[in-house]
Order: C-alpha cells, then structure tokens, then sequence
C-alpha cells in the first residue's frame, strides 16, 4: 500500500427486488475493472443488518479521481452506471479515502 493510492468507499443502496440483479451487475464490473492496469483491489461487503445495503472498497493506483474518471470511461463500466437508476433505491454514496496505515495477518 502506498499513500498515493486513490481508495474509494462506496455504499449502494440495492431496491429489495433488485438485489440478485446488481450483484449479477457488479459482479461483471468488478471482473472487468480488475483488468485494469491501476486496479490494486476491490472487496464488497453486504450490511450484517440491512441486506440492501452495500459498501465496495476499492483501490488504484491512479494519481488523482480526474484521471481515473478518464481511464474508466469504459464500455463496461458505463453499462454499468446506466442499470443503477433502476437497481438503486437512491444514488451512490462515494468517499475518497486517504489511505494512512494497513495491517494483515
């Protein structure tokens, strides 16, 4: 991990009967964006309380969000973005991260 990594905390809200349908979504985006050269990881994570409820970590090795907006102007990531009206009960909530420390075992 270095500090200059753009981190991305994202928490989607899914509508109840969309569920199925956007994890078949981000599925699909996530395969493709770990392709991307500047991917370093992704973990999503489903809310223990609220199984609407979503938060996806990312992380690139990009130097600021203008340029990773303009490397994933992507066909697939734009498929994407386009069903989220409908599989959403309210926009995406996105944080940038300042990444200070990590520690695994």
């Amino acid at each position: 991990m270095t500090q200059d990594d753009l981190v991305f905390y994202v928490r989607l809200f899914v509508k109840p009967d969309c569920v199925e349908a956007w994890k078949q979504a981000v599925t699909q985006v996530i395969e493709a964006m770990s392709q991307e050269e500047a991917f370093i990881s992704c973990y999503l994570h489903q809310d223990a309380h609220d199984k609407n409820q979503f938060t996806l970590y990312e992380r690139w090795a990009e130097p600021s969000v203008e340029a990773f907006m303009q490397n994933q102007m992507k066909p697939y990531r734009l498929e994407y973005d386009a069903q989220l009206e409908t599989l959403l009960q309210r926009p995406r909530e996105p944080q940038i991260l300042k990444p200070l420390g990590q520690w695994q075992k």
